[in-house]
């Protein structure tokens, strides 16, 4: 550890935790059914969550400590382009709004957990089941190192900012503790978390965006102020508005992340808790005042630049750590108190994400791996008891991003997570509309999409950092090659490397449906029908809850 330790911060921000951590282990008893020993109790909460719960659960699931920590670093450092998170999220709700209803029917029919599951039930093929779960499971880990990393900038700017074992200290205990009641509680312990995480952040963020205004002078002050620094800059694509480069990166990027948000397997694990479908209307329709939050919290950006605040140097690197900028400004401006508050929301804002991540990645695991080929025959109690187990192993694997890996490559990882996730949507978000693609054309057209993307990933560099791989998603059009042709050959124009690798699968999925289907291929068994994608609440033909 480096630096004084923050006592008061400190002290309310462990008295918020200890709150929620008995939260955390009270959750089990919480709604409960007859036993937390079946995926549908432990994993999905009972599938019987109403609007309210739903709302701070995916809100909690969606909105994460990571989300309030970079979105208003990316402001501070980039500009404009850090603003593209309040459009993404502003198209999300409409695109899925039908999906989600069909998949939540769907799954209720048949007892889907995940959504591998579905796919296993719509093509009849363990294969593209399995690559749409593992998937799942690969795009999931770095999310979670990614809420550690927002843990880790509260706890660096309270004075625990050493390296090695003892500087990770703090973050082993509070992700231990997490492990254990999310052990015990499955998905109860998050949705009743999630009520504290919503309330503090709302309070926190709002007497933000309006005190600290009045403080700094008000608001032409603060974008004067951030002008300025952009304006300074070396970099073309930093600014108070998009360059000519960066415009088109920014719409793909919005869309690209929109379309993904819900191919994320802990999204999915929010809407199949739900009770109905009319539950999930009401929350597509509530959840952008999400956006409005994220909005204000993004301009928290500027406010920092006009606060003078700096970046936290990370002992253990060397180097600044931009992810400590907003804590660094509640802690320069506010009294310590209230500050304790402001880093106890972004911290529990960790936890409930990230148990909700484990939670999705270990069904995976179990319903699509272990189930599928390690013990087919396994029990419903067996099921629960391997995914708790997954859970754990989910949880600590992502620790060791934190402690073996720089956090700045696990942002990276990140990165790739949503290329990656993008690949499913064929199989999962079109399947649930149509059976056109053919089993074999959804698995090529993953392979090419997914290999495709990786090699372009790998090909940007970041100049800023010095990488020369894996160095942002933003792909000059110059560096599009089509078999050695070079069809936007010159142009500096940018754009989201998800979308290209995303119409590639698309393509190649295509071409390949065309020649199974004339070649007369095998296209596997729909175990599904027509109605059950309309299926609601008391239908019977809903599969009983925790049915074996």
């Amino acid at each position: 550890m480096n630096g004084g330790i923050q006592w008061v911060e400190l002290v309310i921000f462990a008295l918020l935790f200890g709150l929620v951590t008995v939260m955390g282990f009270v959750a089990s008893r919480w709604k409960a059914g007859n036993t937390l020993d079946h995926l549908d109790e432990w994993g999905l909460g009972g599938r019987k969550f109403g609007s309210w719960i739903t709302w701070f659960l995916i809100g909690g699931d969606l909105y994460t400590a990571y989300t309030f920590v970079a979105v208003p670093a990316l402001m501070f450092s980039a500009g404009a382009t850090g603003f593209f998170a309040l459009p993404y999220t502003v198209l999300a709700y409409p695109i899925v709004f039908m999906p989600l209803l069909r998949l939540w029917s769907v799954s209720r029919v048949h007892g889907y957990v995940t959504p591998a599951d579905f796919v296993r039930g719509r093509y009849g093929s363990r294969p593209l089941a399995t690559i749409v779960a593992l998937t799942g499971i690969l795009a999931t880990m770095p999310y979670i190192a990614l809420q550690l990393i927002g843990l880790e900038s509260v706890l660096r700017t309270m004075g625990f900012n050493g390296s090695g074992v003892v500087g990770h200290l703090p973050l082993l205990i509070a992700f231990v503790i997490l492990a254990v009641y999310t052990y015990q509680s499955g998905l109860r312990a998050p949705a009743l978390i999630a009520f504290v995480k919503d309330i503090l952040i709302y309070v926190v963020i709002v007497v933000a965006v309006i005190y600290l205004p009045i403080k700094l002078g008000g608001w032409d002050t603060i974008f004067a102020a951030a002008d300025a620094k952009f304006d300074k800059s070396p970099s073309k694509t930093d600014g108070m508005l998009l360059g000519p480069n960066n415009q088109l990166q920014y719409a793909t990027l919005a869309l690209g992340s929109a379309l993904a948000l819900f191919l994320y397997p802990h999204s999915v694990t929010g809407v199949l808790a739900s009770r109905g479908r009319n539950v999930i209307k009401r929350n597509m329709s509530a959840l952008p005042a999400y956006s409005f939050l994220l909005g204000l919290l993004a301009l928290l950006g500027f406010v920092a630049i006009a606060a003078g605040t700096t970046a936290i140097v990370n002992q253990a690197t060397g180097n600044a750590d931009l992810n400590t900028i907003i804590p660094k400004m509640f802690a320069d401006q506010f009294p310590s108190w209230f500050t304790g508050i402001a880093f106890a929301a972004i911290g529990i804002g960790a936890l409930v994400p990230a148990a909700i991540m484990s939670i999705a990645a270990a069904n995976l695991w179990t319903r699509n791996v272990y189930k599928e080929f390690i013990r087919k025959d396994a029990s419903s109690a067996q099921e629960a008891k391997q995914a708790k187990l997954a859970s754990l192993v989910v949880k600590f694997g992502a620790v060791a991003f934190i402690l073996f890996i720089d956090p700045q490559f696990s942002i990276d990882l990140q990165l790739i997570g949503g290329v990656m996730i993008l690949q499913t949507l064929p199989a999962v978000a079109i399947a649930l509309y149509t059976r056109w693609f053919h089993v074999r054309g959804l698995i090529a057209g993953w392979t090419v999409g997914m290999v495709w993307g990786m090699l372009l990933l790998y090909e940007i560099p970041n100049p800023a950092t010095g990488k020369l791989h894996f160095g942002g998603s933003a792909l000059a059009l110059e560096k599009l090659s089509l078999f050695g042709w070079h069809p936007f050959a010159g142009s500096q124009t940018q754009i989201y490397v998800g979308i290209v690798a995303l119409l590639s699968n698309l393509i190649v999925a295509a071409i390949v449906t065309v020649i199974a289907n004339r070649l007369r291929w095998p296209n596997g068994l729909d175990k599904t029908n027509s109605e059950d994608y309309h299926a609601d609440e008391g239908d019977p033909k809903l599969k009983a809850v925790a049915a074996h």
